[in-house]
């Protein structure tokens, strides 16, 4: 196999990336711990007095067996320490009372504390006094707002009755944009740890995953394409409406099978077809040449050779100027417009501004469908270039035709008193311009598939072949891919109804 190949080198380079990573993480919770954190220790927990509850008697003379209700005494020694990024300062405590942090002795009673520090932090004696919240009542310790600055720490000597050694000890408290927090258990001589358990069991993860993931892409052996698939170049013409599509799902299965190249060219319904039926007579005998053609609405009747596949219900939309206000049109009305009875918006109640066609060429399946279903005669002649400038001096209305549907819904929202037609997804989502209703019934996909709408202006998507094609050639498994695969999907997040669904095969029929 190709050592280096491209696969091969993204493997090998994403198991180095998380190799650095992972030692990132060490480097970053060693030398930068989260901002402000105050960590807790419990140091030592021993019993002192004569009591044996702990398993472990202590023989002590004097004061521990003399003084009443100290037979059960234990000394607790804490660490507090500021294990962050950053000094924390008084106004950093959050809570309500005086002191900053309470320590809560489970099951024991708080009977004298002793605070130790480092010698080069004497300042932090002044903190521990009455006036401060320095005391003690009960199973809890009130601990004073002591500023810290990084790595400072304190040490509580408590002297403990009741209860027994080992029950729990937790410190309470708020700090801004901080927290407080236990950290491992130590012997006064113990240092802390380097780092936390999580990010030592997440480092070693994350390395054994890459690791592992990099051998097995490297030392694969090379594996066939995915079931159905198939290899070579496949040209789609056809429709420009359906263009989006087409080419989502071309990428997508280009994707899903690497040795093929699916090549989208859209030229107009018409002109794919007799592209399509050129390149049958020529290779007549060769087969079916690796072209599908897609058009909006059914081929004409003397190609007898293309074979239909019906993938998609596509819902079209006549489109104004927004500078027209009107939302809705008669059947009838259109049809004046376009046989240029209609000259001013202002004949059908709307404002003074003169009617402009713009149109598709004579190859567009948007076009036909529109002739089809919504005139039910053909347009009239072209009479202006631009729809601004008039050829026909004769001519009642501007009528203009452009190539795509892309350059019909710019010239609509360039030219006020404009109106012209277009596959509805992308009508929705251009500017300066706005979808029309017909006879009150708005362009909807949804009210097409599931509510039974008399809109008209809509029409099947067709793919064609020449004959049938051989059952495993690429233009069979991008058809099968296109009309029953994963190409649905797609078909249906541009605002199409796929036609491979249950539910829309009345539509399709």
């Amino acid at each position: 196999m190709e050592w280096l190949s491209t696969e091969n080198v993204v493997a090998v380079g994403t198991a180095l990336l998380g190799i650095i990573a992972s030692a990132g993480m060490v480097w970053y919770e060693r030398r930068v711990p989260r901002r402000k954190r105050i960590g807790y220790r419990v140091q030592m927990d021993n019993a002192i007095g004569d009591d044996a509850r702990s398993g472990r008697l202590n023989r002590r003379l004097g004061l521990f067996d003399e003084a009443p209700g100290m037979a059960d005494a234990t000394l607790v020694l804490l660490r507090v320490e500021n294990d962050g990024s950053q000094g924390i300062d008084r106004d950093d405590y959050t809570g309500p009372e005086q002191h900053g942090l309470t320590a809560v002795f489970t099951d024991r009673t708080v009977r004298g504390v002793s605070v130790t520090q480092p010698t080069d932090t004497d300042h932090l004696m002044d903190h521990f006094t009455s006036n401060r919240g320095f005391s003690y009542s009960g199973n809890s310790l009130r601990i004073p707002r002591v500023p810290l600055n990084r790595g400072d720490h304190f040490k509580l000597l408590v002297l403990l009755a009741g209860g027994d050694v080992g029950r729990p000890i937790r410190i309470t408290g708020g700090i801004r944009e901080g927290e407080v927090h236990p950290n491992r258990s130590a012997t006064p001589d113990d240092k802390p740890p380097l780092f936390s358990r999580a990010s030592r069991l997440i480092t070693i993860v994350l390395t054994v995953c890459v690791v592992t993931l990099a051998t097995l892409i490297v030392a694969r052996d090379d594996t066939p394409p995915p079931m159905g698939c198939a290899k070579g170049t496949l040209t789609v013409v056809g429709s420009t409406a359906f263009e989006p599509v087409l080419r989502d799902v071309a990428e997508k299965y280009e994707t899903d099978c690497a040795d093929s190249t699916i090549e989208v060219d859209p030229n107009g319904s018409t002109a794919g077809i007799r592209q399509l039926d050129d390149a049958g007579a020529e290779w007549q005998k060769k087969g079916s040449p690796p072209i599908i053609a897609l058009s909006d609405g059914p081929k004409p009747n003397d190609m007898a050779e293309l074979r239909e596949n019906r993938i998609a219900v596509l819902v079209f939309a006549l489109v104004v100027n927004d500078k027209v206000g009107l939302k809705n049109l008669t059947t009838a009305q259109v049809r004046r417009l376009y046989r240029g009875e209609i000259t001013n918006w202002k004949q059908l109640d709307g404002p003074d501004l003169k009617v402009r066609l713009v149109s598709r060429d004579a190859n567009s399946g948007t076009r036909q469908v529109f002739q089809r279903r919504v005139l039910e005669r053909g347009e009239m002649a072209n009479t202006s270039v631009d729809c601004v400038t008039m050829d026909d001096p004769t001519a009642t209305v501007p009528r203009c035709e452009f190539d795509s549907t892309d350059q019909v819904l710019k010239q609509v929202a360039k030219l006020p008193g404009a109106i012209g037609y277009s596959e509805l997804n992308r009508a929705d989502s251009a500017k300066g311009l706005h979808v029309l209703s017909l006879d009150d019934d708005a362009p909807s996909v949804d009210d097409i598939e599931h509510g039974g709408s008399p809109y008209p202006y809509r029409e099947i998507e067709y793919a064609y072949t020449y004959g049938q094609p051989p059952a495993d050639s690429l233009v069979s498994s991008f058809l099968n891919y296109l009309s029953r695969g994963s190409g649905q999907e797609v078909v249906r997040t541009h605002g199409n109804i796929p036609c491979g669904t249950p539910g829309s095969m009345k539509l399709c029929a």
